[in-house]
């Protein structure tokens, strides 16, 4: 596994040991054990995990989830740490890398700032440049279902437009933030928005960002 794929995915197996399989998260409905429990499906089970984009196959990606969900706690977070089975695509090197590093740390920050007293982590910037990277890749797609023109900016100017329209909102902050942002965590996200207000109140009330 590389780096920052691995070190993303140990981090998140130790909060989620920490923190128990009843805690909340970030992600609506879900407590710990239900996001350990998709993690474990999706690069296990590929053919339920396509489920999560395609409506077809959600019965399916429900009915495997659901008896992911009945293993012990512990099953679920050895597994998260040993990484993916070698029939699974994530086994190669730069599908791990290019795939778990976003998921990865989007999900540790969905633990992390689920909690109270949470502060933004330190992160260098050879990670954070690497997190542009894949945010400029994926921008577009994220921001598809944006209410506005929607630019994600670097505080170095570095910019990425991630939904043509207008008015236009300009969301600033570090890679990090802008994928949190991004990815439908716009409450949590350490981020300077500016823009029309009431572009700015649609924007920041959306539920369209994210896949």
């Amino acid at each position: 596994m590389s780096t920052f794929a691995k070190r993303e995915r140990l981090l998140l197996a130790d909060l989620l040991e920490t923190a128990g399989p009843d805690a909340p998260t970030l992600c609506e409905g879900w407590l710990t054990r239900d996001l350990a429990a998709h993690v474990v499906v999706r690069e296990r089970r590929p053919d339920a995990a396509g489920g999560i984009l395609i409506k077809q196959l959600a019965a399916r990606l429900d009915r495997v989830t659901a008896e992911f969900l009945q293993k012990p706690y512990e099953e679920l977070l050895q597994l998260i740490r040993s990484g993916p089975p070698r029939f699974s695509p994530f086994s190669l090197k730069q599908v791990e890398e290019m795939s778990n590093t976003v998921e990865f740390y989007v999900h540790t920050e969905d633990v992390r700032r689920a909690r109270p007293g949470w502060v933004p982590r330190e992160l260098d910037g050879v990670f954070q440049d690497a997190l542009w990277s894949r945010l400029e890749r994926s921008a577009r797609l994220m921001g598809r279902g944006a209410p506005t023109g929607l630019v994600l900016r670097r505080p170095d100017g570095q910019t990425v437009v991630a939904h043509r329209g207008t008015p236009v909102v300009t969301v600033t902050g570090a890679p990090s933030e802008l994928l949190l942002f991004s990815y439908g965590r716009q409450a949590v996200a350490d981020v300077a928005v500016e823009g029309d207000q009431d572009a700015v109140a649609k924007l920041r009330e959306s539920r369209q960002l994210g896949l």
